[in-house]
């Protein structure tokens, strides 16, 4: 089996890694000459442009994007002047869903398949393998089935769901076809909310045990805060890194995540080598939007996405006004020098 490739970053270079491991053959491009020559250096086909690709699949053409979101509709209209009915685009990335809809809609009228895949890995599918969320017609997932199971991390170690067994499917070996067209982004969409959910459960407990050593801090009596009202109760110095490691082992809160967690802090326990701006690439935004027009509460995942803006700055007017309504109503000393 032989695919196409475009993109060859963090993640689409290291799953064309995979897949020429699984014994299946990739022509790679990438506007990046060093990550094209990097493919070509494991084994993979290099290709000078988009239309240079598609010349060296034979048809049926399966085709994988795996480039910003912003940047798949582009390469859609520049793949279309090359491709004929009985081929089909792949798009890996974190697109949004009612994009998928519309593509299928239109690339179809031409013949030509679409398939939407979340992927889940990061820049450890490579060795761990990728969680594949699928969306297209079925008998097109089917045909690119062997792709989905090489990238997939397998059944593996993780302990079997009880009842699994008898289960069937796909979804114990790391990937699921979802349902039609913008399923498998679908998906995706509410698991990177989530992510962001977690993720920020982790930062506030973390931050409460860092901060529990205030008692022992010495500060000055002031009208304008409040103040701690018994600092013998918060004499504790805790350490990150071993209280993360420690939840690795049997708690109820261990992750993936937390692995991660427990490894930067070992590694540098202040974390000061980030800069605490959280970025957030759409996904987070579009769980909600869905949340609320399906009348779905998502109080949790809504608070994760909004502490990411306040934490580039984006509160910092609202601040502002607030400071402005305490020094207007109450006198209060929120002014530069009060």
């Amino acid at each position: 089996m032989r695919i196409g490739m475009i993109g060859l970053g963090r993640m689409g270079g290291n799953m064309s890694r995979r897949l020429l491991k699984a014994g299946i053959e990739v022509v790679g491009y990438s506007r990046s000459g060093k990550d094209v020559e990097a493919l070509s250096g494991f084994g993979g086909a290099a290709a000078k442009s988009p239309a240079d690709l598609v010349t060296k699949l034979a048809p049926p053409r399966a085709i994988w994007l795996m480039i910003p979101a912003a940047a798949v509709d582009p390469s859609i209209a520049e793949l279309t002047s090359y491709l004929h009915a009985g081929d089909v685009v792949i798009d890996g990335g974190n697109s949004y869903y009612v994009d998928d809809l519309r593509r299928a809609k239109e690339l179809g009228a031409k013949g030509i398949d679409y398939v939407d895949v979340g992927v889940s890995g990061g820049v450890w599918g490579l060795e761990r393998g990728y969680c594949q969320m699928i969306g297209g017609p079925e008998a097109v997932v089917k045909r690119l089935e062997p792709l989905f199971a090489a990238l997939a991390p397998g059944r593996g170690e993780i302990p079997r769901t009880p009842g699994a067994e008898n289960a069937g499917g796909t979804s114990e070996l790391g990937y699921l076809h979802c349902g039609p067209s913008g399923a498998g982004h679908f998906v995706k969409m509410v698991h990177n909310g989530i992510e962001y959910g977690l993720m920020a459960a982790y930062a506030e407990g973390l931050n409460i045990l860092r901060r529990a050593n205030v008692g022992t801090k010495p500060t000055e009596a002031s009208a304008e805060v409040a103040p701690l009202r018994d600092p013998e109760h918060y004499r504790y110095e805790f350490d990150l890194a071993a209280v993360s490691e420690l939840w690795r082992r049997g708690s109820v809160i261990a992750s993936w995540l937390l692995d991660l967690t427990a490894a930067a802090l070992r590694e540098q326990p202040d974390l000061s080598a980030y800069s605490g701006r959280i970025a957030d690439s759409g996904e987070g935004r579009w769980t909600l939007l869905a949340a609320i027009e399906e009348g779905a509460p998502a109080p949790v995942l809504a608070q994760a996405l909004f502490e990411r803006f306040s934490s580039r700055g984006n509160a910092e007017f609202a601040n502002k006004v607030l400071a402005a309504m305490r020094h207007r109503f109450g006198g209060h000393g929120e002014l530069p020098g009060k």
